[in-house]
């Protein structure tokens, strides 16, 4: 026998019996994805190891106080937040309690006051909730920022004398997300939505079009970190307490504004705000024809960048000029056009594609309406809410070919010939593209991550990692599917963990990300976890097949090839040839 100070958490399922009888083998499913996706995950990243399992618990040793209340909280913030939006009565729920005490090993089991311990307070913790002892108070109160309230002494079962306990409170989120805050000299800025005060809904477009060209514009200056157009939208027509969106977006300055169009006339208003003190650096107003419309985001833009006290002068501006299309109602298309596609619906889709359709015929010279042709088409593409995948992938790139002969410095055009280039295997030309966009635009977090992407497919995702997560800062409210570029660069890295943990995220996965679960945990030799994830790919797409799927990866290095294939082996996967190419449309090209 073995005797120790260790941190023991214990941790059980709330309402087990009931949900058992209500539904066993959907409870007993939905038990064990938890366990694979999130649970186990985060045991192992916190350090800690799995000493004993019940049906509806476990009991877990770890050697830092600190690794067994972030592991609890992680597990209890992630699960609440899968919980969103499931009926109460079908929600699985832990309850965790953590002591530290000295411990007895025998047989690989434990014993001893201190697992008795919490076991019982484990029992007195709230559905969802975290309770620990003063023990572990002590150790983490100068350790992590974290809310505790006193719940005073309490009598324990079997247990002599009284022990006093505390509860974890964590409704916010109180530990440091993955990413941590950035730490940049240059100034930061994020353009909120401007508020349509036209009175008139079917202009709402102009308005929400109008603020995604101001941002951009700004994107285009080196100088400034500019919050892109996702995080940005989130407030839209929300009323917004400054200091609280700074803090939310980790941003110096806000630009926010208004647009009333009424006929041939367009007035907008806009202020720059320093969120620090909510002091107005500076307001103006533009009364215009809507003809001056590229006249007045010009100004707007050079105002805030001149008024951004010692970080950018007005003769730095950016002289790359995109060319200005030649009719006014092309370009209401195009924004209306633009604001639909960011719905990402099939019939959002189609009424993007008729009115950039439109703008195209309106002006045929227009290169950025070509490009976001190009964009939506590939959106329905992806999804594959096209009937003929051959034709709309030709019309893809022949608006590329057009959009790239028109002005060579749209940065969507050049981001999207990156992505089909790769889609192509020619690496080379991806990477040349890439880097135009880059350069034209180094704010755009698509932009950004696609660079993160194209570096982990060229055997370099180290550097990769770093971008994807310049990405996440540039848009914290970034979509799911940075996370799973993020696991897969950490894959590619052989960062088993970290890769795991990035998959977490994802509130679904699809049968590639399943694969590239599997092999993380084939690496990792854990055969019941990978089989777990075998079986979503079977379930998910019944025709996968190894060979094929490795055909469909686009790593120049065939030793990175080789890598997962191998994971995919030791996960348990059969090696056969396939007579079909399985279909990749749910895969994460995005053009």
């Amino acid at each position: 026998m073995e005797q120790r100070l260790a941190a023991i958490l214990a941790a059980d399922m709330a309402g087990y019996s009931r949900l058992m009888e209500a539904d066993e083998s959907g409870t007993l499913a939905r038990l064990r994805t938890h366990r694979i996706e999130l649970v186990d995950p985060a045991i192992a990243k916190n350090k800690g190891r799995i000493i004993k399992t019940t049906g509806d618990g476990m009991l877990v040793e770890f050697q830092s106080v600190t690794d067994a209340v972030k592991c609890a909280v992680e597990i209890q913030q992630r699960m609440k937040r899968r919980n969103s939006d499931v009926p109460q009565e079908r929600r699985i729920e832990f309850r965790i309690g953590i002591n530290l005490g000295d411990i007895i090993f025998d047989d690989e089991d434990i014993f001893g006051d201190g697992v008795n311990i919490a076991s019982r307070i484990e029992q007195l913790a709230d559905v969802g909730g975290i309770c620990v002892t003063a023990a572990v108070a002590t150790q983490i109160a100068d350790r992590l920022e974290i809310a505790m309230e006193d719940l005073g002494e309490k009598t324990l079962k079997n247990i002599s004398r009284p022990v006093r306990l505390y509860r974890i409170g964590f409704d916010s989120p109180v530990l440091p997300e993955v990413e941590a805050k950035r730490s940049i000299s240059k100034p930061s800025i994020v353009v909120l939505p401007f508020n349509n005060m036209s009175g008139d809904p079917e202009q709402e477009f102009f308005a929400d079009g109008l603020t995604e060209d101001i941002i951009t514009e700004l994107s285009r200056h080196h100088e400034l970190f500019v919050i892109s157009r996702n995080s940005s939208f989130v407030y839209k027509n929300r009323a917004v307490n400054v200091r609280e969106v700074a803090e939310k977006l980790d941003v110096q300055y806000l630009v926010e504004g208004s647009v009333r169009k009424i006929g041939d006339r367009v007035r907008v208003t806009v202020q720059l705000i320093d969120t620090a003190n909510d002091a107005h650096l500076w307001a103006d107003k533009y009364d215009r024809k809507l003809d001056d419309i590229f006249a007045i985001q010009d100004e707007v833009t050079a105002a805030i960048a001149a008024t951004l006290p010692g970080r950018v002068e007005a003769a730095q501006r950016d002289q790359l000029a995109r060319a200005k299309p030649a009719n006014m109602a092309a370009y209401e298309c195009v924004l209306a056009a633009k604001v639909l596609h960011h719905r990402s619906t099939i019939a959002d889709n189609e009424r993007a594609q008729t009115l950039i359709d439109r703008a195209v015929a309106l002006d045929p010279d227009y290169a950025h309406a070509h490009a976001w042709r190009a964009c939506i088409l590939g959106q329905a593409w992806v999804h594959n809410w096209c009937e003929d995948r051959d034709a709309v992938w030709n019309n893809i790139m022949a608006a590329l070919d057009r959009a790239l002969a028109l002005d060579n410095n749209d940065a969507d055009v050049h981001r999207i010939l990156a992505a089909v280039n790769v889609n192509n295997n020619e690496l080379t030309t991806a990477r040349y593209h890439q880097e135009r966009a880059l350069a034209l635009n180094p704010n755009y977090d698509l932009v950004v991550v696609q660079q993160g992407e194209l570096l982990t497919w060229l055997g370099r995702p180290e550097e990769g990692i770093e971008w994807i997560r310049k990405a996440m800062q540039l848009n914290p409210h970034h979509p799911e599917r940075f996370w799973s570029h993020l696991g897969k660069a950490h894959f590619a890295a052989r960062q088993y963990g970290e890769a795991i943990e990035a998959f977490m995220h994802l509130s679904t996965m699809d049968s590639i990300q399943h694969a590239f679960a599997a092999a993380c945990y084939g690496w990792l030799g854990d055969e019941i976890a990978a089989a777990a994830h075998l079986g979503k790919i079977r379930t998910l797409d019944p025709q996968f097949d190894l060979d094929s799927f490795i055909a469909t990866l686009h790593y120049a290095q065939e030793s990175d090839a080789q890598h997962i294939r191998e994971g995919l082996l030791k996960a348990g996967i059969a090696s056969t040839s396939a007579s079909e190419t399985p279909d990749i449309s749910g895969s994460e090209k995005r053009p």
